[in-house]
């Protein structure tokens, strides 16, 4: 890793500490509407606050919480949760700005 990166991912995970800054990261994360952003988005937010931590606190297993957020990871929304709560944080849904499709052929 060069010195850039190294301090673009210091700075990353500095600012991700912030609930209100992880918040913006992750709803900017969940408007791409891409699975492995969301996982790596989560993952970034989660490593953050310590991932030995952020598993205590979501009483889940270290290796649990690991492969959830691995590439491969498809976790649950309980565990989404959990994640989130940790570390202070929560999904939530508002109205979509984008014309729904729904029942229309």
């Amino acid at each position: 890793m060069t010195r850039r990166d190294k301090s673009y991912q210091d700075s990353l995970m500095q600012s991700l500490r912030d609930p209100e800054e992880a918040a913006a990261y992750m709803d900017a994360v969940m408007e791409l509407e891409d699975r492995a952003a969301l996982l790596l988005a989560l993952r970034q937010v989660a490593k953050a606050h310590g991932m030995a931590e952020v598993a205590r606190n979501a009483a889940l297993g270290e290796k649990t919480l690991f492969k959830s957020l691995s590439d491969d990871g498809n976790p649950t929304l309980e565990t989404m949760n959990r994640i989130l709560h940790s570390i202070g944080l929560r999904l939530s849904v508002v109205a979509s700005t984008l014309t729904p499709n729904l029942g229309r052929r």
